[in-house]
């Protein structure tokens, strides 16, 4: 899963992108309201923590370009958005929530509420409100960032993971290894041509070849059901 972290302060970004990528999270830090919206425009994101208080402006003016985008070439209008400020006035909360944000979480937090509160939007935005997701005998914890089958935990790796979940949120959508590729991996991370198969061939080898189905030319999918 990816995230864009606009924070201008190095310190606070820096730890942050270490922590959430622990959590698993693909990290992209945008430290200005033009570099926001330029990461955004370039890429889909499954999730934005925006501070306000950015040396080039207010951070608001991100989620109000976000909110009102409109065409193929501008980002997703309903991308979930938390602010992460040290703003804690009642005032601003409401603001920033009327403006279109989907969760306020005023500095400091601790770093294991932050990443509660990003699954729970998670959740939402996939249209879902049990913590955890089933799909036949297999349940996936995210937060605990487990795969049990019939009841049997599954090792598999934290790609292997994300890539499991998205194709389980998107399902029964296709989904492109481009799109895959856009989801898990930030700007700055270097990955292999193959690196979407190799996740999947695993995957089938552990799972069972009927959870990962693929449409020739076109991508990957889960089916709605299990084949009998």
């Amino acid at each position: 899963m990816r995230v864009l972290a606009v924070e201008d302060d190095e310190g606070i970004a820096s730890g942050l992108a270490l922590a959430l990528r622990r959590e698993g999270w693909a990290v992209d830090i945008a430290p200005s309201i033009d570099r926001a919206w330029a990461a955004l425009c370039a890429e889909p994101f499954d999730m934005v923590l925006l501070d306000l208080g950015l040396k080039d402006g207010d951070g608001s003016e991100v989620l109000r370009r976000l909110r009102g985008a409109q065409g193929r070439r501008l980002p997703d209008a309903a991308t979930p958005v938390l602010i992460i400020t040290a703003r804690d006035q009642v005032a601003s909360r409401i603001t920033g929530l009327d403006l279109g944000a989907d969760d306020y979480l005023t500095k400091p937090f601790d770093v294991a509420e932050l990443a509660a509160r990003m699954r729970a939007l998670r959740r939402r935005s996939a249209g879902r409100a049990h913590p955890t997701l089933r799909w036949g005998d297999l349940v996936i914890d995210p937060a605990a960032r487990t795969v049990h089958r019939s009841g049997q935990p599954v090792m598999i790796t934290t790609r292997e993971l994300n890539v499991l979940m998205a194709l389980l949120e998107a399902s029964p959508r296709v989904l492109s290894r481009q799109q895959l590729e856009a989801t898990l991996y930030s700007f700055d991370q270097q990955l292999e041509s193959n690196a979407i198969e190799v996740h999947v061939h695993k995957l089938r080898k552990k799972l069972g070849e009927n959870v990962i189905l693929t449409l020739r030319g076109v991508g990957y999918f889960v089916p709605t059901e299990p084949s009998a």
